[in-house]
């Protein structure tokens, strides 16, 4: 169990609403849906109503700063369903880059790749106390495009399984294009905190705000232990295509 998974959640049983696509850019194909994730008839493209308001808001700071800019949208709502599947997928993915193979892992080897993969994964739980962020609608994995319709260079692609995706990787970097990669990265955690987000603390690209992973964060910056989880994991009742 994570950290973040002891936070109380209760739960607003606001609606789980399409992202308007006409006012963002989007990755298309979708990622995981092109890898044949299951889906059903659920769109990867929705959030809570209050988590997209949000959204809307910080691209509206954004486009303040740079206008004709785009926050891009990689991943939003991700069903238990796809959780597991992508949580295997990437494991699977580690296996094999190491020369691996599933069929002969010892159970070191299987332990050692999957204590990676959970660093960037949340584990696809089905107890309603620990909802995957994603599960929840209140997750959203995210980049940046110009107004040229150029995707913003981040230094590393969303997902990357990798210590170049913690937000500071390139921080304390002397060579000018790292510094341009995390003057990047810190934009975008600008104008989503400014929302109310709060930026995963290992991946660049993730944000999130009313999930358990938020309330967290918002108890270590205040000390106070009054932030609750608003979204526990998204019910098929409150999605409204």
């Amino acid at each position: 169990m994570k950290p973040y998974q002891t936070i109380p959640i209760c739960d607003r049983n606001e609606p789980l609403v399409p992202i308007p696509t006409d006012q963002f850019a989007v990755v298309q194909p979708h990622p995981y849906q092109a890898l044949g994730a299951p889906y059903g008839h659920q769109s990867p493209y929705s959030l809570r109503a209050g988590v997209l308001a949000a959204l809307i808001a910080a691209q509206a700071t954004l486009q303040q700063q740079h206008p004709g800019w785009q926050i891009q949208i990689f991943d939003a709502f991700r069903p238990l369903a796809v959780q597991r599947f992508m949580v295997e997928h990437t494991f699977l993915e580690q296996v094999r880059a190491r020369g691996w193979s599933e069929e002969t892992l010892t159970e070191a080897q299987r332990q050692t790749v999957m204590a990676e993969v959970v660093q960037f994964w949340a584990v696809p739980s089905d107890h309603p106390a620990t909802p995957p962020p994603h599960s929840t609608g209140a997750a959203v994995d995210i980049t940046l495009v110009t107004a040229a319709g150029e995707t913003v260079d981040m230094g590393s692609p969303i997902d990357e399984v990798s210590v170049r995706s913690h937000p500071d990787h390139f921080a304390s970097s002397p060579m000018p294009a790292e510094q341009a990669f995390h003057a990047h990265r810190t934009l975008l955690n600008q104008v989503m905190e400014s929302a109310g987000f709060r930026r995963h603390p290992q991946e660049w690209w993730h944000f999130s705000l009313g999930d358990q992973l938020w309330a967290w964060q918002r108890r270590q910056e205040t000390g106070s232990d009054k932030f609750l989880a608003h979204y526990g994991r998204a019910s098929l009742d409150l999605w409204v295509q």
